[in-house]
């Protein structure tokens, strides 16, 4: 299981850089993967990782929307950065990954929060995605 917790922080640290720099994160992932492959002192992109952010990446907008009408008294712009792409990565496995237990989704994005965001930041994210947990078989329902 370590080895999945580590593909989501880096998952979780790709969507931010490309957040941060306005990048696809397409983009940002193939760089990663270049940097790893050419200096060995870069950790290596796992399968799981280039899995979660390329399905990120393809059902983004979706995700987004989603995140913008269940985030209360947020707007997506406002969020803090490092929580928007915590919701955006749990969003993405919660609803299109059924390997993934929904509670590891919901523990593991909470685990992040706490060490990459505010003290307020883990209910936010624990909240937002336990909703969304409440509402993904009508999520999935939609989107067909």
């Amino acid at each position: 299981m370590a080895a999945r917790n580590t593909a989501r922080k880096r998952a979780f640290q790709i969507l931010f850089e490309g957040d941060q720099r306005e990048a696809d994160v397409l983009t940002v992932l193939a760089d990663w993967v270049r940097l790893s492959r050419a200096d060995t002192r870069q950790p290596p992109v796992s399968e799981y990782t280039m899995q979660l952010v390329e399905g990120y990446a393809g059902h983004a907008r979706r995700i987004d929307d989603l995140i913008s009408q269940y985030a209360v008294g947020w707007t997506l712009d406002r969020m803090p950065v490092v929580d928007r792409n915590l919701l955006r990565l749990g969003a993405y496995e919660l609803i299109w990954v059924d390997e993934t237990p929904d509670a590891v989704v919901l523990d593991e994005m909470v685990q992040l929060a706490k060490e990459f965001s505010t003290d307020e930041s883990p209910s936010f994210v624990n909240g937002l995605l336990g909703r969304l947990k409440e509402l993904k078989p009508s999520l999935r329902r939609d989107e067909a």
